[in-house]
């Protein structure tokens, strides 16, 4: 019988959170508006021919370079943020290196780093789930070799300031720093710019969010040259599906799209912090499409409320600091009646 190395037979299953859709699925921080229907057409274009080939990446990520208005060698595109995650951990850590994080954050960042056997330190957020810095600060040492950031963080929609983020790529020099940016669109701060003063700085992006592709797997690393070449020499040179690719420009063309879409979440948070607020719930500002609300000991109720109003939304009380918590993704305008009467209706029925 063949033998998993250690750190894997140790580690938990992850079990994914989709279960039946409903009429409202706010659980998974998809795009609620869908995708570009420049994207669409794109899609019915594509012939027997596109589909027998295989993909050339180094086209998108041409095309994703001139986007960002950065070199093509300083970008790679992965499979969704998650293969970008899964090849930096195994570039970056081995069982003697740490790998750092604040939590409660990204599930994903804890699994890529266990696989390879290092120790993941996490310095849990402080009150409001603000970073508190000086003890990330403190938590660095000789043996952090990989620190990973998501900005804003997911779930609790809070951010990092840039002088915290500069902070800690000074003081760990010797360590890769990834800055998740996969909701950079609806918070607009980013350290893009500081690539190549910081060579141990990585720039996720992914294209699943704002531009509504999740269902493509599609995302994109910027860095160094000196760092990109080590990481894609444990990249699958086929990772990027030709689908994804040939949808990539139509996506990025289509800016009034993106800019309409973050126009809705920025109203329809608003219109949910109101909602908490007749009820007197407690909840967070968020820089993303999501809100983390904090419901209580009958959360479970209320969750199994909305699912029977046909809403899904995800459950975070086994976060750290989350306990009693739900984080909602942010509906479309068109669906905030329904969403608001649901709302209502599910808190009253889980508060009797």
């Amino acid at each position: 019988m063949p033998e998993a190395r250690k750190f894997i037979a140790a580690m938990a299953r992850y079990r994914s959170p989709i279960a039946n859709r409903l009429r409202l699925n706010l659980d998974l921080n998809e795009n609620t508006a869908g995708c570009s229907p420049n994207v669409l057409a794109k899609l019915q274009s594509l012939v027997a021919e596109d589909l027998a080939r295989y993909p050339q990446r180094e086209l998108g990520e041409q095309i994703v370079a001139d986007f960002l208005e950065v070199s093509p060698n300083n970008v790679l595109l992965t499979n969704g943020i998650d293969e970008a995650l899964q090849v930096i951990c195994a570039t970056y850590l081995d069982p003697q290196s740490q790998l750092l994080l604040a939590d409660p954050t990204f599930s994903m960042y804890r699994v890529y780093g266990q696989a390879t056997g290092a120790t993941v330190s996490a310095v849990t957020l402080g009150e409001d789930f603000v970073l508190p810095i000086d003890n990330f600060l403190r938590a660095i040492n000789e043996r952090t070799k990989l620190i990973l950031i998501a900005n804003p963080n997911n779930p609790t929609g809070t951010v990092v300031a840039r002088e915290d983020l500069l902070h800690v790529l000074r003081a760990a020099e010797n360590a890769a720093v990834v800055v998740d940016e996969a909701y950079f669109e609806f918070y607009g701060e980013t350290l893009l710019g500081d690539v190549a003063a910081f060579p141990n700085l990585f720039i996720a992006r992914t294209f699943s969010k704002v531009y509504g592709l999740a269902g493509l797997r599609l995302g994109a690393i910027v860095a160094a040259e000196r760092e990109l070449d080590l990481l894609r020499r444990l990249t699958s040179p086929f990772n990027i599906n030709g689908i994804a690719l040939a949808c990539l420009p139509a996506a990025l063309k289509d800016r009034q799209f993106v800019q309409n879409y973050v126009e809705q979440v920025k109203t329809g948070r608003e219109d949910l912090y109101r909602l908490c607020d007749e009820f007197r719930i407690r909840h967070w500002r968020s820089a993303a499409n999501f809100v983390l609300i904090q419901i209580g000991q009958r959360s479970e109720q209320f969750i199994e409320e909305m699912r029977r109003s046909g809403v899904a939304i995800s459950d975070r009380g086994s976060d750290a600091g989350c306990k009693g918590c739900v984080r909602i993704t942010i509906p479309t305008q068109a669906e905030m009646p329904y969403f608001s009467d649901a709302f209502r209706k599910s808190f009253r029925a889980a508060a009797r």
